[in-house]
Parts: structure tokens; C-alpha cells; sequence
């Protein structure tokens, strides 16, 4: 085996976005592109000559191949030790939860999260630091500025390892341990719920599907509901990790995951659906004949955190992305704790959660978690609702139409307009930005504008700033309407479009969502011209 030195020059679109650097696969197929990236992370940690990292990734295509290059620079440019999950496969909240039991350096996560996989489809890839949780601002762009000056890249002249046989070998002078990806993790949720609560839910009946999307979560879900808490075989659908996700979406969303809408929209559903998507961070969850919003679950678990046997002692605190509907404020401001409002992006909480200011935390883009890692987590979620129904007795419809009773209900929608020019995204969000300081007085239809702004962010533990996160405007009757491109896709602009309508009670709590916010659907298309300016009268996906 042999260390080489390969020249290179830098490649000019690998800034990272909010999770990490996307991009179709035969971009990342071009010679020296995956290198470059992974050597500028090396180059931007200062060196790794010495540590431990975890890899792993949600199995899509181009994830082994992704794996045999790192584990082959990472050995070149000294690691002392590389924590891999089996056959390549680590949920984005498990490689979290390996990186933070074994005390690693850090971890490379391979995962287009949510978006589609196969050649012609989407691979990624970011560095999570050593809490677990997606590298600061600092380190990304410490990173892109690697990439921007690289000219060589250190690799190992070797075969490839064996990613399917458990235990340790050695690359070079590298360790590489081959790992259960399921065993940390499952330890961790035994910790955290009444195993035997849940053990007893199942034994007493109760129905649960879950779809796995063909992604990465199929074999933690048979795991532990399956086999450890007893629910019955073919609990869990489309368990097989595969690809190209069985040519499906792995987005949670009632799109995407059409087949659980049906099953739990149809006759004799069980008690409760879920889904979680490609890497296995977020989550749906369904009763019979009711989807939960995300922001609705999120301030769902909150205000029930307590029957939780890890949560029973309350919640320091709750955070919710700017965009996420503000539901959760709600349950904050009757629990009389704080609840902090951050900006896209799982990052943003990790500093919240580290320094013991939050102990929930959610976004819109049905992703929750807790201070038990530092990642969003759709296991964790779904075990959440269990172990509440199993200490109330209640169904999904029942918990949540009492939720509503008690708090109110803040009507929500999301709007997505995908694939459109980037350029055309970029000018609307600009004009929007260019008429924010003149909308306040104005009036649409029956609403006038109280506040309008551009969502700036000055994190409370290191002052750090983040400006431009998204156009947000707020009417008198309390409804606001929030745009912001998404950082996730890979290709064109992602515009979404967040719509919200408080109705606090006791009457006009069960309309149909979309019904209750036309209004304001409609002032919210007409105010930014998206039909206008991009040619669509309909947005791609509503959620």
C-alpha cells in the first residue's frame, strides 16, 4: 500500500448549503470531485492526523463507492480510527448518536437526506463535528474555502475493505471498525421510553404502520418495533434499504408518501402510520383518517413531554425553526419556559441544546428532535407518540383535537415550487426583499400588514449573526405568510411558500387546512407574483 499525491484544481461549485454539499451523482462522478471535498474537510479541520471519525450514509447509490474513497483518503492523510456502519448504512441520527457515545473527532454522513436517489438522482455529503450535530458556519466555510484553493489531494493505493463483515481490519495504518448501525441506537431509545409500556401497547393490539420509503430507517424499524417491542411482522413496509429507494421519493410528505395515506385513509387503517425519509431524520406522523402537521406534532410532544420517562423532569426550554409555525410558542408560553426562534437549518439548535437552553426542538420540514442527539430524529419522533398514547389511552385524532382545544390551533400549510430557474427563484426573493421596508399598512383582500422584515438571527450562547433567512410577513390578525429558497435540493431553486392562520377556539377547529388559509393563499401568491414571475399557477407539493 502505498500513499499518492495527487494534483488537482479546485472545482467552482462546492459551497456547502444547510445540510452539507448536493449534487447529482455524475456530478460527484467526475474525476477528483468527491476527492476535492473530502480533502478540503481534512485541510479545514486542520489536519486529522491522529483521530477517529465515523462514516456512514442512508445506502443510496454511489454511497459504497463514496465510503471506499474516504476511508482510502482518510487512512492517506493519517486517521488513526474510522467508525463505519455495515454495509455503508448509518441513519443521519445514528452516525450522531456513534459520534457522541464513542467520543469521536467528528463523522462524514453520505446522504441526499430526502431527495431522490439512483445515477441520474442526488448524492451528499457533510461533516458532522464532534457533539454530533452538522458542522458550524465556520467549519462549512472553512471547507468551501479549502475547495476554492486545492491542489493536491493525499489517497491510498488499496483495496477496497470489506463494508459487509463485522469487526476490525486495518487500511494502511488506519483501524476501520465495522459496526451493527443499529445496536448504539437502540440502546439509546431503551434509555429513553418505557420499552415495556410500548411492549404492552403492541400485546394489547395495537396497529402500526410504518414506511420506510425503501431508505435507510427499514432496518431500525423492524429492529425495534418488530423485533424488540413485539408489533407484528409487516409492521414496518418497504424495509429493504435500496438505491434508488425502490424508484420512489424518500420525502414524508402525503405526495410522496402516497401508499401510508391510503393505507391510513382507507378502511380498517391501523392505529397509527409513520414515515420517515432517506436518512432517516425526518418524520410523519398519521391516525386513522388524520394527518399531523409537523409543526402541530412538534408542539404536540412538547406539551406531553412529561409522561416521557427521560422528559418527565419538563423542558429547560423549545426551539423551532423561524419558518415552523408557531404552535409550539404556544405550549411554551403556558409552560412559562423559553422557546427560541432560529433559522433553517438543524445547526442553529445544536448550540441551544449543547449549552442545556433547549431541550426540544423542531422544523416545519417534519423534523424533531431532542437534547438526546444532535440531529433530527424520525424514530425517535414516531417512539415519542407511542409512548404517549401508551401512557393516555388516547388515539392520534383524540391527542391532538384536545391539543388544539387547549392551545388553539394555528392552521399551516407549506407550499413548494420546485425546479425552477434559479435565477428567476433569486430575482423574486430579491424583489421581495427591495419592497419589505413599504408593505407594513399595506392591505390585501381583508388583511393588512402589521410587520415585515428579513429574518436575521443573532444566536444567544456566541452572538454569532445570520441575516437573509427568509422573507417573513406578519398581518394584523396575526396570520403571516414566509418565503425562503430552499437549501436542499440540487437542482434549480426550491421557492417555498409557509401560509399560517391562528383561530384560537372553541368554534372553527376542524376545517380542511387549505379551505381555512385560501385567503391568504391566494394574497400570498399574488404579493410575491409567483405566477407572474415564474410561470407557475400551482406549487408542486402541498404539505
Amino acid at each position: 500500500m502505498t500513499i499518492k499525491i495527487v494534483e488537482t484544481t479546485p472545482f467552482d461549485d462546492q459551497k456547502p448549503g444547510t445540510s452539507g454539499l448536493r449534487k447529482k451523482v455524475k456530478i460527484f462522478q467526475q474525476l477528483g470531485y468527491m476527492e476535492n471535498f473530502v480533502q478540503s474537510i481534512f485541510d479545514a479541520l486542520g489536519g486529522v492526523e491522529g483521530v477517529s471519525l465515523v462514516v456512514g450514509g442512508d445506502g443510496r447509490f454511489y454511497n459504497d463507492v463514496a465510503i471506499q474513497t474516504i476511508l482510502k483518503m482518510a487512512s492517506a492523510n493519517g486517521v488513526a480510527r474510522v467508525i463505519v456502519g455495515q454495509h455503508g448504512f448509518l441513519s443521519t441520527p445514528a452516525a450522531s448518536c456513534v459520534i457522541r457515545k464513542g467520543e469521536h473527532t467528528g463523522g462524514i454522513i453520505l446522504s441526499a437526506s430526502h431527495n431522490p436517489g439512483g445515477p441520474d438522482d442526488d448524492f451528499g455529503i457533510k461533516y458532522n463535528a464532534s457533539n454530533g450535530g452538522p458542522a458550524a458556519e465556520k467549519i462549512t466555510d472553512a471547507i468551501y474555502a479549502m475547495t476554492r484553493e486545492i491542489s493536491e489531494y493525499r489517497i491510498m493505493d488499496a483495496p477496497d475493505i470489506d463494508l459487509g463483515t463485522l469487526g476490525e481490519t486495518t487500511l494502511g495504518a488506519m483501524t476501520v471498525e465495522i459496526v451493527d448501525p443499529v445496536a448504539d441506537y437502540l440502546e439509546l431509545m431503551e434509555d429513553l421510553f418505557d420499552f415495556d409500556a410500548l411492549k404492552s401497547l403492541f400485546k394489547g393490539g395495537f396497529r402500526l404502520c410504518f414506511d420506510a420509503m425503501h431508505a435507510v430507517t427499514g432496518p431500525y424499524a423492524k429492529a425495534i418495533f418488530e423485533d424488540v417491542l413485539g408489533a407484528p411482522a409487516g409492521t414496518v413496509i418497504n424495509a429493504e434499504p435500496k438505491p434508488d429507494f425502490g424508484r420512489g421519493h424518500p420525502d414524508p410528505n402525503p405526495v410522496y408518501a402516497k401508499q401510508l395515506f391510503d393505507v391510513m385513509f382507507g378502511p380498517d387503517a391501523p392505529n397509527m402510520g409513520a414515515a420517515s425519509d432517506g436518512d432517516g431524520d425526518r418524520n410523519i406522523i398519521l391516525g386513522r383518517n388524520t394527518y399531523v402537521a409537523p409543526s402541530d406534532s412538534l408542539a404536540v410532544l412538547a406539551a406531553n413531554a412529561q409522561l416521557i420517562p427521560a422528559y418527565n423532569q419538563g423542558l429547560r426550554g423549545v426551539a423551532r425553526s423561524m419558518p415552523t409555525s408557531c404552535a409550539l410558542d404556544r405550549v411554551a408560553a403556558a409552560m412559562k419556559i423559553p422557546c427560541f426562534e432560529t433559522p433553517t437549518g438543524w445547526k442553529y439548535f445544536g448550540n441551544l441544546l449543547d449549552a442545556g437552553r433547549a431541550t426540544l426542538c423542531g422544523e416545519e420540514s417534519a423534523g424533531t428532535g431532542s437534547d438526546h442527539l444532535r440531529e433530527k430524529d424520525g424514530i425517535w419522533a414516531v417512539l415519542m407518540w407511542l409512548n404517549i398514547l401508551a401512557e393516555t389511552g388516547s388515539s392520534v385524532n383524540d391527542i391532538l383535537t384536545s391539543h388544539w382545544h387547549s392551545y388553539g390551533r394555528n392552521y399551516y400549510s407549506r407550499h413548494d415550487y420546485e425546479a425552477l430557474d434559479a435565477g428567476t427563484a433569486q430575482e423574486l426573493i430579491a424583489a421581495l426583499r427591495a419592497k419589505v421596508s413599504e408593505l407594513p399598512g399595506e392591505q390585501f383582500s381583508d388583511e393588512t400588514v402589521e410587520l415585515a422584515d428579513d429574518f436575521s438571527y443573532s444566536d444567544p450562547v456566541d452572538g454569532s449573526v445570520a441575516s437573509a433567512q427568509g422573507i417573513r410577513v406578519t398581518f394584523k390578525s396575526g396570520a403571516r405568510v414566509v418565503y425562503r429558497l430552499s437549501g436542499t435540493g440540487t437542482e434549480g431553486a426550491t421557492l417555498r411558500v409557509y401560509i399560517e392562520r391562528f383561530v384560537a377556539g372553541p368554534d372553527g377547529l376542524d376545517e380542511d387546512t387549505q379551505e381555512a388559509l385560501a385567503p391568504l393563499i391566494a394574497i400570498a401568491r399574488d404579493l410575491a407574483e409567483i405566477r407572474e414571475r415564474t410561470g407557475r399557477a400551482e406549487p408542486s407539493v402541498i404539505s
